[in-house]
């Protein structure tokens, strides 16, 4: 009894509904997961992701330690459900014949009080590398706990995670100096958006909206971007609010850009392409905010290149 849903929370509640509101024909629009399965219009017409998938991430990662690093000892912690097996299947995908260098895997479950044990592990394994595939809470605790143990690897954490407000300063600031994310939001800790317009105009918006809001935290310009995208959607659909017409001009977004995104970074979706973001930025964290470096990465230059 409803038109649409919109950004329902995480891999596996998304899951857990995906088969039910494709047989009752719902959208299930831009869902707040980067599950790859979030594209498949032929089997799935009626929902659609909006951030870049996992496993195109996890390639990136790769990809980065392959040309920084040949000789890595990588260890791997990852959330045992579809979210974390998507980032660790496209991460070793990415790393191709060169899958050997991870000398360590560990899971965790949501329910796990803490991943103490888990780090330890990954530490005792001689690890100099370390993908963290956790959520916000987990991956906190995985910063805290490998730097209070001495263990300092290079440490990539998923974009998932890579917020200022809700993971590194509960962490502290300073156990997370050179954590590796990638990333396709404007961060707003990051002093280069000071003067930028769009973020000027999400500020007045929170401070209007949603004063209690962090505005560290770029979970919430995650929020704004994602809501002008539905705006976008809304907007073409005009006076024919059926969901049928919601869900294609859904697929329907041509050069659609959030000004809240990174530059160069624009959302298109298409009858056969239900991914609208398939670009991401590398950054890092310097102690106060995490600094962008390199180019822009385009999801289907890293596809062609891994299928090679």
């Amino acid at each position: 009894n409803v038109l649409f849903v919109f950004q329902t929370l995480g891999t596996p509640p998304n899951t857990a509904i995906h088969k039910y509101m494709n047989e009752k024909k719902v959208p299930q629009a831009f869902v707040a997961t980067g599950a790859t399965k979030w594209n498949d219009p032929r089997n799935f017409p009626w929902t659609m992701g909006w951030q870049p998938n996992y496993q195109i991430e996890g390639r990136i990662y790769a990809e980065h330690i392959l040309k920084s690093n040949p000789k890595a000892k990588i260890g791997v912690l990852y959330q045992n459900d579809d979210y974390g097996k998507d980032y660790l299947k496209g991460f070793k995908d990415g790393l191709g014949d060169k899958v050997g260098m991870i000398v360590k895997e560990v899971s965790y479950e949501v329910a796990d009080p803490t991943i103490d044990s888990q780090i330890v592990q990954l530490q005792a394994s001689g690890a100099d590398t370390f993908f963290n595939i956790t959520i916000p809470k987990f991956a906190a605790q995985a910063i805290r706990k490998a730097y209070d143990t001495g263990w300092k690897p290079t440490h990539y954490l998923n974009s998932v995670s890579a917020s200022v407000g809700s993971v590194i300063k509960p962490a502290g600031p300073e156990k997370a100096v050179g954590i590796l994310s990638a990333t396709y939001i404007k961060d707003p800790t990051d002093p280069q958006w000071k003067d930028d317009p769009a973020m000027k105009e999400w500020e007045a918006f929170m401070k209007k909206y949603y004063p209690e809001g962090n505005m560290a935290d770029p979970f919430n310009v995650y929020a704004y971007a994602v809501s002008q995208t539905l705006h976008q959607v809304l907007k073409q659909s005009g006076d024919n609010l059926t969901r049928a017409n919601v869900m294609q001009q859904a697929a329907s977004l041509k050069n659609h850009r959030p000004e809240t995104l990174l530059p160069g970074i624009r959302i298109n979706t298409d009858a056969g392409d239900f991914a609208p973001i398939e670009s991401e930025q590398l950054t890092r964290f310097d102690g106060q905010t995490f600094k962008l470096f390199g180019e822009v990465l385009v999801a289907s230059f890293f596809l062609q290149l891994f299928a090679l």
